[in-house]
């Protein structure tokens, strides 16, 4: 299947690893031009050869910290200034810290709703004059399934990448008449640094070994394994794509069947 995404421009923030990685390369595996960007530069610049030598695209790592208004900014001009124009952005950040209310004082909720709030604000805010002008606009985040169902141990992030739905689901319908698609796509266990970390810090806790804390997880899932990073990036892809051109407000869970709701 041609997704219609050679030579497209491609923003994908907070890549140099993990679901941001794995989205850059299947963007650049079909025919995208990806600017990735990451707050350490040693692993940006091996994630962007990385890509490169996989696919043959044009990939343009840029340093940046996307809780910084500046570097927001800065990233997607970067982008624009290379290629002229911008098609596709995918919004990312790491996760909150995890934890219970009682954990976090006032600061910790600030920081965290400036990981993932905002930082998704003002990429988008940046992006938003570039991506009207494309035939192809579409703006896809990157959130979580804490969102649709309450994970324990993950207030921060229950919370906060909730309202970044919210943001999501209005925003498809402020910019469906631009012709530009906004969805988010909620990974459930994928097998990245971050879930890795989870298991972890379950084992340091609950005095449980890392098989246990692993089965914990994939005794959730009907398909009773953990998901690759892979599996993730090709919804991505998907959703950027011609193909995807009528799929608009969607919260796409990404979790082998985890989540069990109906909405």
């Amino acid at each position: 299947m041609d997704l219609g995404l050679k030579d497209k421009v491609a923003c994908v923030a907070a890549a140099s690893s993990g679901l941001g990685k794995a989205s850059a390369l299947e963007l650049a595996r079909e025919g995208a031009r990806v600017a990735i960007c990451a707050r350490r530069a040693d692993r940006l610049q091996h994630a962007a050869r990385e890509i490169a030598e996989a696919t043959g695209a044009d990939v343009l790592p840029v340093i940046a910290d996307v809780t910084v208004p500046a570097d927001a900014a800065r990233f997607i001009r970067a982008a624009v200034e290379r290629w002229g124009q911008l098609d596709i952005l995918v919004t990312n950040a790491g996760g909150p810290p995890t934890g219970t209310f009682e954990d976090f004082d006032e600061q910790a909720w600030l920081e965290a709703f400036n990981l993932n709030f905002m930082s998704t604000w003002r990429l988008i805010r940046e992006a938003l004059p570039h991506l009207k002008k494309s035939d192809n606009g579409r703006i896809i985040a990157i959130t979580s399934v804490s969102a649709k169902q309450v994970l324990p141990n993950l207030i921060l992030s229950n919370a906060i990448r909730a309202g970044v739905h919210g943001l999501i689901k209005s925003l498809a319908q402020e910019l469906g008449p631009h012709g530009i698609t906004v969805n988010a796509v909620c990974p459930g266990p994928i097998l990245t640094e971050r879930l890795v970390s989870l298991f972890q810090k379950a084992v340091e806790e609950r005095g449980i070994t890392m098989e246990e804390a692993q089965a914990a997880w994939t005794s959730q899932i009907p398909l009773g394994r953990l998901g690759q990073p892979e599996e993730f990036g090709a919804v991505v892809a998907f959703l950027a794509s011609a193909r995807a051109s009528f799929v608009n407000g969607a919260l796409l869970q990404v979790d082998g069947g985890m989540i069990r709701g109906i909405m």
